[in-house]
């Protein structure tokens, strides 16, 4: 295989003049279709432009629970652009998003971290028949900072409004503020795909960049995207937990977790909202078996919380009565963290070691990031699973394909990890 040129070709020089800055839509901010007939009539336009449709979605990801998409912005050469409600019509959803779910099957859509949007729009019945995800594109051209807006700078020269992006988008009516900014995040897609592009194919990987859109594409809606790990147990991410030492401890963080997640579900609330986790872990160390011991901790003195005074008590009680057992103090769904292999398997932790190594060495020779050459998940898996076999690079690449590793990925890394798990004592091959 002939190495691809890694030069990065989107550098900007020292004296190229600053961006021009790009405050609002060329074309005046476009009006926002709520009603049926309106999505009915910005279908319509879209049908009649030409090429791929730069699409993206507005979520309210730290103010409610779900995922759903609150506005859809959508561009096309011909048609210009489209600013969609997905959730004020009055109607069933996928019944109203028919028709710009039909026409945006006509062709390519090109969004920037497609990972973050594609579950969203499924839920609405949009599903891409080609993509093209300019900040993966980005990541395999070696750039050091693929978020859109320094994208845009880098290769045309704009510098785009910010300032709405984490904004409450369950939010109505939307202020014209935050649509002139969500129109802006599509405006220049297009020829920002034409860019990257360009820069990819001067480095060779094009096709590795096709393999990747591919894949990213045919995951179902509620798949993990990219590092197909996900913890069994979500409430050990608990923001704090290292400060809970015990048994008895964890299982209150574990009843105080899934009491609030039912909650948020419930109402549709960021769970943080509900409660912090810093409350959480509060209450999981001090065990209060009152509610005045429990409105005395912070966060639970508070009017909304003493409401809930008794739900998180009884959550607390809960925890009493059926304690964490030790063998859940590691989900057993995958192997533990990689801190903790040099005393539990000192072996695995050298292979580990030996393996994130040469895969630095890939990396750096063909310019794009380690989690981008292979997942790191599956590579911890290898790593600690690895039984040596008579053909350990056909075993590497058997392990690699089954979870789900892409052809171009495994034609860089498989060789540099058959021989980093190559055992010490094994002769030379």
């Amino acid at each position: 295989m002939s190495e691809p040129d890694t030069r990065d070709q989107g550098s900007t020089d020292p004296e190229t003049p600053p961006p021009t800055p790009l405050l609002y839509p060329a074309k005046g901010l476009p009006d926002l279709s709520v009603s049926v007939p309106e999505i009915e009539a910005a279908a319509g336009l879209l049908a009649g432009g030409h090429g791929p449709f730069a699409v993206d979605a507005e979520r309210a990801s730290g103010f409610r629970y779900s995922n759903r998409a609150y506005l859809i912005q959508i561009r096309r050469a011909g048609a210009g652009t489209v600013l969609i409600d997905p959730v004020s019509h009055g109607a069933d959803p996928l019944t109203a998003l028919r028709p710009v779910a039909e026409v945006l099957g006509d062709d390519e859509w090109i969004l920037h971290s497609a990972d973050q949007d594609l579950p969203c729009l499924a839920e609405l019945g949009m599903r891409p028949p080609a993509l093209y995800d300019t900040e993966l594109a980005g990541r395999l051209a070696g750039f050091d900072r693929v978020n859109l807006a320094t994208m845009v700078e880098r290769l045309l020269g704009f510098g785009l409004a910010k300032g709405h992006g984490a904004a409450d988008w369950s939010r109505r009516p939307l202020p014209d503020e935050w649509l002139n900014y969500a129109a802006l995040d599509v405006e220049l897609l297009i020829e920002l795909r034409a860019a990257i592009s360009e820069v990819l194919a001067g480095q060779g990987k094009t096709d590795w960049a096709a393999q990747e859109f591919d894949y990213l594409r045919t995951f179902k809606t509620g798949d993990v995207l990219r590092d197909g790990a996900a913890r069994r147990d979500r409430w050990r991410r608990t923001s704090g937990i290292h400060r809970v030492r015990d048994r008895r401890a964890l299982a209150a963080v574990r009843e105080l977790w899934t009491t609030r997640d039912r909650i948020a579900e419930r109402r549709d609330i960021a769970p943080r909202r509900i409660l912090p986790d810093s409350a959480i872990i509060d209450a999981a160390v001090a065990d209060p078996k009152t509610i005045e011991e429990l409105v005395a901790l912070p966060v639970f003195g508070g009017r909304n919380q003493r409401r809930s005074a008794a739900t998180w008590l009884a959550a607390l009680e809960a925890a009493r009565k059926n304690p964490s057992p030790p063998e859940e103090v590691e989900p057993p769904n995958g192997p533990p963290p990689a801190a903790r292999w040099s005393r539990r398997k000192p072996e695995a932790a050298a292979r580990l070691e030996a393996a994130r190594a040469a895969l630095s060495e890939v990396s750096e020779r063909v310019g794009i990031p380690t989690e981008n050459l292979v997942s790191p998940d599956l590579v911890r898996r290898l790593c600690w699973d690895w039984e040596d076999a008579p053909d350990r690079a056909g075993a590497v690449d058997a392990f690699l394909r089954a979870g789900h590793a892409r052809p171009w990925q495994r034609e860089l890394v498989v060789g540099a990890l058959a021989e980093a798990l190559r055992p010490p004592d094994a002769p030379d091959e």
